[in-house]
């Protein structure tokens, strides 16, 4: 199956702008979620856009730098933090960061490529594809700007809160995380709603890190 066929079509259905919808950091103890969507041009080829999990950090870097800054690609982000998380529940906090990214496009498409099997909030015209980011070059491009603007969120907050390792493992629950939960107790961009950070707030835990 080719990354285009999605695109191929909705064009063949006459549609004119379409954007793929992507999103990283559902699964994460910290921090937001961030959601891209980025119009391509028909018959752009931009050689190595694919599920943004399957590049190296080096690899997603150079392709957003080449997506972000092409004169002919529109993108929008959308950013969701942890307090609207813990609110909404994470599945709504993700559909609705798509949603925001969608609204920030300087064009409104008039069809969405989404990845995943849920559609998030609009009147526009949807479609959810699963395993979207490898099997739509227009989702794959949301996917790495997604997942490299999140990033790029988590290395500022690790100045912000040094202790956790946020440059490293970017809020996933990773061993060196979860001991230094267990040090630390959560800061103010842990989500209290995901375990293990849930059982380890306390009164004691909220104002921590503002040392």
């Amino acid at each position: 199956m080719s990354q285009t066929e999605f695109e191929e079509g909705a064009y063949s259905e006459g549609r004119r702008l379409i954007a793929g919808v992507d999103e990283a950091g559902r699964g994460p103890l910290a921090g937001p979620v961030v959601a891209a969507a980025c119009i391509l041009p028909r018959g752009l080829q931009i050689e190595g856009i694919d599920d943004s999990k399957k590049l190296t950090p080096d690899q997603r870097e150079e392709l957003y730098q080449t997506i972000t800054k092409h004169p002919d690609i529109i993108f929008g982000i959308g950013v969701v933090e942890n307090d609207l998380i813990d609110e909404m529940n994470i599945l709504r906090a993700s559909l609705h960061a798509m949603a925001l990214a969608v609204k920030e496009l300087s064009e409104e498409p008039d069809y969405l490529l989404i990845d995943g099997n849920h559609l998030p909030p609009t009147q526009i015209v949807s479609k959810a594809v699963i395993k979207g980011d490898s099997r739509s070059v227009s989702i794959g491009a949301a996917s790495i700007i997604a997942k490299h603007y999140r990033d790029l969120l988590m290395i500022e907050y690790h100045e912000k809160f040094p202790y956790y390792g946020f440059d490293k493992h970017k809020g996933y629950g990773t061993k060196m995380h979860i001991e230094a939960l267990k040090t630390h107790g959560p800061c103010p961009i842990h989500r209290t709603s995901f375990e293990p950070v849930k059982s380890l707030t306390s009164p004691r835990d909220s104002s921590i890190n503002e040392r």
